[in-house]
């Protein structure tokens, strides 16, 4: 397994990170067994990274993830954990609490579902339009000096809240969707975390299945899956975005590869600073996802991928309009 620098200030990971949301929250039923056995199978393959939030499944995420670490070494995996987002008992969206008390609530809560005296990554899940973030980083920065965190990270963060937050403290990474068809921070914020030495750690490389390559117009989503209400999966917009993973799927063809491999390598082409995230449910989802770090795409690849599917190209914005509105990185 490939490494890369999650910054220059942050720890040294797999060059594929796992993301943990999928096994416990919004995609649908999961199965407890293949959700323990998926995190065994990566970090035998040597994937160091994992990805969760205390919100996702009201905790129970991080609760999966120590059960799954518990006949692991805790110190050869880096944990990285979001936090403030507020629901309910249905599950419902309430906002976001970047307040420093709050945060100190936070990790207490989380250090104790996840058995584990230290977060290695912490980060505000989106940023408190009522908290200026220098105060939420200076709360994280306060948990470093004891011992509770390792290193901070920011998540959908625009790039002046970037230069805000290193201006108060050192940032590994920030966490963000980038993918063939959500490339909104190569405008600004790319160039704002290379110039800082701040990595990052790309989520959504798969658009939620969008790209993997399984995803077909006829597939019947349950109740509270988020593609269910997502822009990009409804009528219309779903055509056309099957229709640009077609023409990728040609290019994969070509390669012997599959969809959801070249859309990852592409990602991971993008820069060493660019670790990509993939949600993997299962450990075949997973295996074919690993196939990508084999793939080495050239200039000719590159260039066909961008004809098949250029900046702009994806119908339907990569959230619903009201968790729009909640992204700092899109303002």
């Amino acid at each position: 397994m490939n490494t890369k620098a999650l910054g220059a200030s942050g720890p040294r990971v797999s060059a594929l990170g796992l993301g943990a949301m999928g096994m416990s929250d919004l995609y649908g039923p999961t199965d407890e067994g293949e959700s323990i056995a998926t995190p065994h199978a990566a970090i035998d393959a040597g994937i160091t990274l994992i990805d969760t939030g205390d919100f996702y499944g009201s905790g129970r995420n991080e609760m999966l993830i120590a059960r799954a670490l518990k006949d692991r070494d805790r110190d050869d995996v880096t944990i990285s954990v979001k936090f403030g987002a507020l629901r309910d008992p249905k599950g419902a969206w309430l906002g976001y609490d970047g307040r420093p008390k709050a945060v100190k609530s936070f990790i207490a809560y989380t250090l104790a579902r996840l058995d584990s005296d230290h977060v290695d990554i912490y980060r505000l899940s989106r940023v408190d339009p009522d908290v200026p973030i220098e105060e939420t980083i200076g709360a994280i920065a306060e948990l470093v000096q004891e011992g509770y965190v390792r290193h901070i990270g920011l998540s959908e963060v625009s790039a002046a809240t970037i230069r805000r937050a290193a201006a108060v403290h050192p940032i590994s990474d920030v966490q963000i969707e980038y993918s063939l068809i959500s490339r909104g921070i190569e405008a600004e914020i790319l160039p704002a975390v290379r110039e800082l030495g701040i990595g990052v750690t790309a989520y959504g490389v798969l658009s939620r299945g969008l790209l993997s390559g399984h995803c077909s117009a006829e597939r019947e989503l349950t109740p509270g899956d988020f593609r269910s209400f997502s822009p990009r999966f409804q009528g219309e917009n779903l055509e056309r975005n099957l229709a640009l993973v077609d023409a990728l799927r040609a290019i994969a063809d070509e390669r012997g590869a599959t969809v959801a491999q070249i859309a990852i390598a592409w990602v991971s082409a993008q820069g060493e600073d660019i670790v990509p995230l993939v949600g993997a449910r299962r450990r075949d989802r997973l295996h074919e996802a690993l196939g990508a770090l084999d793939l080495t795409l050239g200039a000719d690849d590159l260039a066909a991928i961008e004809r098949a599917v250029p900046t702009g190209a994806a119908a339907g914005s990569r959230y619903p309009e009201p968790a729009m509105a909640a992204l700092d990185s899109e303002r």
